[in-house]
C-alpha cells in the first residue's frame, strides 16, 4: 500500500473522531436554540450562530472537514469512509466519557463487529489501495449525487407525516446531503493537479458549497427533534454508506478478484453496517432537553 494512502487513512480516523466531537457539541447547542426553518434559512442560520456550544462544535466540525478533504484526496473513497464508518464506534466513548451518555452491551458489540469488518477489509483490498481512484463519468457523477439529493429532499418532505422518526428521516437527509458533498470532492480532487484553486470556480465547487450548507441546516433540525446519538449515526451511516458505494460506481474502484475475496469484502461491509445500526442505543443521563418539532 502506497504511503500516501496510508496516511489518508489515518487522516480518516482523525476525521472519524473529530466529526464525533463537533456533532455533539454541536447537538449541545441545537436543543438550545428556536426551532430551525426551512422556510426561513437566514433567520435559523443566526440563531444558530449565536450560541457559544454551536460556533464551537462548527469550528471542530470544520477542522474534521479539512480533515476529510485530505484523506479523500490521498486514498479511495471507499476506504476512507469504511475506515470513517468503523471509527462511528468511538460514538460511544465520547458520549460516554466527556457526555454523560450511559453505554450499554449493545454499543460493545458493536465495537467488536467493526473491529472484525475492518480485519476482513485489510485481508481483502486487493488493487484498490494502489491509488487515489479519483477518476469519473460527469455523467455518472450527476446521476449519483442528483439521486441521493432528490432522495434526502423527499425525506424532508416525509417529515410532517413521520412523527415520532422526524428526527431520524431528517438525520437521513443531511447524511446523503453530506455524502453528496463528499463524493463530489473526491471528484474535484482530481482536478487539483491541473487546475490548483481555480478548481473553487468550478460547478463541483459550487455543489459542495450548496449541499455542505444544506445539510448544515438539515442536521441541525434533526438534532433538534431527534434523539442525539441516533441522529448522528443515522446521520454518519447515511453518508458513510452512499460515499462507499460511489466508491464503486463512480470511481470504478476495483473488486478482490475471486469470489472468496468478494465475499469477503461484503461481509466486511455487513460488518461495519451492522456496527452502525447497533450503535444508536445510548441514552444521555437524565432527562434530555425538549425540542419543539
Amino acid at each position: 500500500m502506497p504511503g500516501s494512502v496510508q496516511a489518508g487513512l489515518l487522516l480518516a480516523l482523525g476525521t472519524a473522531f473529530v466529526s464525533i466531537l463537533g456533532f455533539l457539541l454541536k447537538q449541545r447547542g441545537a436543543v438550545q436554540t428556536p426551532p430551525i426553518s426551512m422556510r426561513a434559512p437566514l433567520r435559523s442560520t443566526a440563531a444558530l450562530f449565536s450560541n457559544r456550544w454551536w460556533l464551537l462544535g462548527l469550528a471542530v466540525a470544520t477542522a474534521s472537514w479539512f480533515l476529510h478533504v485530505g484523506a479523500l484526496a490521498l486514498a479511495p473513497i471507499t476506504l476512507v469512509q469504511t475506515v470513517m464508518a468503523g471509527g462511528l464506534v468511538l460514538l460511544t466513548v465520547i458520549a460516554e466519557r466527556l457526555f454523560g451518555f450511559h453505554v450499554t452491551r449493545r454499543e460493545w458489540i458493536g465495537v467488536a463487529l467493526t473491529a472484525a469488518g475492518l480485519a476482513f477489509l485489510a485481508a481483502t483490498l486487493g488493487h484498490s489501495a494502489d491509488g487515489r481512484h479519483s477518476d469519473y463519468a460527469a455523467g455518472t457523477l450527476a446521476l449519483y449525487v442528483g439521486g441521493l439529493t432528490a432522495v434526502s429532499l423527499a425525506l424532508m418532505a416525509a417529515v410532517p407525516r413521520a412523527g415520532a422518526h422526524a428526527g431520524t428521516a431528517l438525520a437521513a437527509a443531511a447524511g446523503l446531503q453530506w455524502g453528496g458533498s463528499d463524493i463530489t470532492i473526491k471528484a474535484l480532487s482530481g482536478h487539483l493537479g491541473a487546475d490548483g484553486l481555480l478548481v473553487l470556480f468550478t460547478p463541483l465547487a459550487a455543489a459542495i458549497t450548496v449541499l455542505s450548507l444544506l445539510g448544515l441546516l438539515v442536521s441541525a433540525r434533526s438534532l433538534q427533534v431527534g434523539a442525539a446519538i441516533g441522529v448522528i449515526a443515522t446521520t454518519s451511516a447515511a453518508a458513510n454508506l452512499s460515499t462507499i458505494a460511489a466508491g464503486l460506481v463512480v470511481f470504478g474502484e476495483p473488486l478482490p478478484g475471486g469470489t472468496p475475496a468478494v465475499a469477503a469484502r461484503l461481509v466486511a461491509f455487513s460488518l461495519v453496517v451492522g456496527a452502525a445500526v447497533l450503535t444508536p442505543g445510548p441514552a444521555r443521563l437524565g432527562a434530555p432537553a425538549p425540542a419543539t418539532p
